[in-house]
């Protein structure tokens, strides 16, 4: 039987991937028994299913394949559910109706849990003319709004946290008021945000020459366009929103773009796609495949992984016909092209393990080796399948090999394409691996480097007692294996030490090998320039690159865990000591707190429209473990007509507060109560009922004290609350497991000790 090699690993089996009944009955006794279920699942649609189990088996023995986390938890369960992660939905029409019909799309699409990523610059800009019914129109911002409240809603029905992605054209007249939307910490919360930047665009900021932004061929106004970039840059800069795609390039390096137009992409960047586009993921697991770590010898096994790479295409393959869809028109748009998204993890691990400092000339060179060796496997083993099996539907060998994305690919993998056709029309792609790469052992995540080579986890028991474990990086438990307490060598970098320019060449040298795109975090220091900082994405344009994502912790966004690796020692400690930092203090209790004699907090006013007197909340702080959390609220009134409600729902709320934990979903379920008589309009929103007026007073709140993030925001310092850890900086809770060890990976907030990720 297979040994997690941490507990952690355990852990996030058994809670998001183990197969269990409804009443909790274990049905996957074992992780071989999870992978025998999808081996099996996947198998099922083969003409010779045994043969084939088997072999899916073996790959993903060890760790070595990890299908994307929603193949794992759902292949062979019987349930309905779709296996694959993201969906772009359709273009969304330029009327009211067609953009209610779009809404329910998305709404259908994300119970069942797929992320969504929405083009918005078709909808016109704000104060544009609305024919036949003497109005202005509200402008496409105003719909996201409308997008944003729907996930919302949906989360708090109890469905998977929802994820979307909304882009907009550069040349849109909305486009200032996109790039900004996030100065609000509480609008869009649901939302990432990107640019879809063009060669036409780029050119012009570099020639400092004048930008058009005009709608259905009407042109509203003219920038220039290097203020436009610099608005994008600034706002990136402080808010870490929007991110930028180059979708001139990803259209010109499509496969199909022959047959399809690019507009979007999934929420966290990795899959470019078309209208009712899926995406469906899987990663090599490359330090798995090191002989020999930390010798001379070290190697990357090549033949191998030759041989898992077409294991694992012939299993995504299978996935696109065994996997159910939300909408028709998603199934038509995966069996008409077969898209997979093949990826890797494991990068940095593999590369310290052979020698390599991640972000060196050298680690470029073997990640494009290696990257090569993978797509060029992967294009035989689907063009095996196509003997086999048949082309995709939408094959046509003279337009397919004429796309822009084949011009590096071997001249004989070209010639096998164009006398046996293909299976799939796109194959590799790096997506988020957060997660499954916990669950694998905690190996690097997807092609970032290392965040952290050991931290703290403090675990909750169920007595509520807590316990502490180390989570260690895969490559350093196995340095420790063979070198003990030696220290590690030079060539071992994070996340934090390394220049954000070394970030880029990394993910240069990746994306050249990669069909669709790569989900990649460029970690900033908060003292970086504004000069260098706008470098970046000059260097990631300049590089070939199909977007780019940063991260700079500051006082707006907030700093996520961060650790140093350098800290010195306590004095008493050895010299030659490596200090460990303690991760932050996660907070949960089994008894509620005792309410201390004073307590500080803020009294708001609430005038609901159409009623005689105000509600006041107040809402009262408790310090705990240096953070200032929500103890009890109150809620007063003349109106005596809701004085019984307003009773219970205080008693309630402050019965939950005390309990301790995430309870952020307190606000999102008041701010989900309708009211059957309707809302009302205040401060120029909607607000669907009272309770949900209250709902946004606490949440406003809770922002505003730092316990929850509104989205790019981390935890607020507060001089009464500061917290004192060392090695770690003030971070946002985790949405999940209410822990501060949320770190930015992969262009999404990821939790170290749960796995919990906004885009996983």
């Amino acid at each position: 039987m297979t040994r997690f090699s941490a507990p952690i690993a355990e852990q996030i089996w058994d809670m998001k991937y183990r197969l269990k009944q409804a009443d909790g009955t274990v049905l996957d006794g074992t992780v071989e028994d999870t992978w025998r279920r999808i081996a099996r699942a996947l198998a099922a649609v083969e003409k010779d299913p045994a043969q084939w189990e088997d072999a899916f088996y073996g790959a993903l023995d060890g760790f070595r394949y990890l299908p994307a986390g929603r193949i794992t938890a759902g292949a062979g369960t019987g349930r309905s559910v779709t296996l694959f992660n993201c969906f772009v939905m359709g273009t969304i029409p330029d009327s009211m109706a067609g953009i209610f019909d779009s809404l329910k799309e998305a709404a259908l699409t994300m119970q069942q849990g797929g992320g969504i990523g929405y083009d918005f610059s078709t909808i016109r800009p704000r104060g544009a003319e609305v024919h036949g019914v003497a109005a202005d129109a509200s402008g496409p911002l105003s719909f996201m709004d409308v997008w944003d409240a729907m996930c919302r809603t949906i989360m708090s029905a109890g469905s998977r946290r929802g994820a979307m992605m909304a882009t907009m054209r550069c040349d849109h007249p909305d486009i200032e008021a996109f790039i900004e939307a996030k100065k609000d910490p509480a609008r869009l919360r649901m939302f990432n945000l990107s640019v879809l930047v063009t060669d036409a665009f780029m050119a012009a900021v570099k020639a400092d020459g004048p930008w058009e932004l005009m709608f259905d061929g009407r042109v509203y106004r003219t920038v220039q366009a290097r203020d436009l970039w610099m608005r994008i840059m600034r706002n990136t800069y402080d808010f870490a929103e929007p991110g930028v795609i180059f979708i001139d390039r990803i259209n010109a390096m499509n496969n199909l773009a022959y047959c399809e137009t690019i507009a979007a992409t999934n929420p966290c960047g990795e899959q470019p796609l078309p209208p009712y586009g899926a995406c469906l993921l899987g990663s090599i697991n490359l330090a798995s495949l090191v002989s020999g770590a930390f010798t001379p010898e070290a190697a990357l096994d090549m033949g191998e992984l030759d041989r898992l790479v077409r294991v694992a295409v012939r299993m995504m393959d299978n996935t696109v016909d065994a996997s159910r869809f939300p909408l028709p028109q998603q199934a038509e748009e995966a069996a008409a092209k077969r898209r997979i998204g093949l990826g890797v993890t494991g990068l940095a691990d593999a590369l310290l393990m052979v020698g390599l400092r991640y972000g060196s000339d050298e680690a470029a060179a073997a990640t494009e080796t290696w990257m090569h060796a993978i797509a060029r496997s992967a294009y035989l083993a689907s063009v095996d399948l196509a003997k086999e099996k048949g082309a995709f539907p939408l094959f046509d060998a003279d337009k397919y090999l004429a796309s822009g994305s084949l011009v590096h690919m071997d001249e004989d993998v070209k010639s096998a394409i164009r006398a046996h056709g293909i299976r799939n029309a796109l194959l590799t792609s790096i997506a988020p691996t957060g997660t499954i790469s916990l669950y694998a052992g905690n190996v690097s995540s997807g092609i970032e480097p290392v965040f952290a080579y050991a931290y703290t986890r403090k675990v909750l028991q169920p007595d509520g007692s807590r316990t502490e474990e180390e989570v260690v990086d895969y490559a350093v438990r196995l340095w420790r294996e063979t070198h003990g307490d030696a220290p590690l060598p030079d060539h071992f970098v994070n996340a934090q030490t390394l220049p954000p320019l070394d970030h880029v060449k990394m993910q240069a040298a990746a994306q050249k090998w990669v069909d669709s795109s790569i989900s990649k975090t460029i970690n900033c220091p908060e003292d970086i320039s504004f000069e260098d900082f706008q470098d970046v994405y000059l260097a990631a344009w300049d590089q070939g690159c199909k977007g780019c994502t940063t991260y700079r912790p500051n006082a707006v966004t907030g700093s996520v865990l961060t650790v140093s690796e350098t800290a010195a020692p306590p004095a008493e400690a050895p010299a030659t000591a490596r200090a460990v930092p303690e991760g932050a203090e996660v907070v949960y209790l089994s008894e509620p707190l005792d309410r201390p004699s004073a307590l500080e907090g803020q009294t708001y006013k609430l005038k609901w429209p159409g009623s005689e007197h105000a509600l006041y909340i107040t809402v009262n702080d408790i310090v705990i473990a240096g953070h200032r959390r929500p103890f009890e609220v109150f809620i007063n009134s003349k109106n005596m007509e809701h004085f019984a409600w307003t009773v219970a729902l205080t008693r309630m709320i402050s019965a939950v507060f005390r309990r301790g934990g995430d309870v952020s979903f307190v606000v999102e379920e008041l701010k989900a109560v309708f009211d059957p008589r309707g809302g009302a309009w205040m401060e120029g929103r909607y607000v669907p009922s009272i309770l949900a007026a209250i709902g946004g007073v606490i949440e406003r709140h809770l922002i505003g004290i730092g316990f929850i993030a509104g989205e790019g925001m981390g935890l607020k310092s507060d001089p009464k609350a500061e917290l004192m850890v060392v090695g770690a900086r003030p971070s946002a809770t985790c949405p999940s497991c209410g822990s501060f060890d949320l770190r930015m990976v992969e262009g999404c907030l990821t939790c170290g000790s749960c796995g919990h990720s906004k885009c996983g």
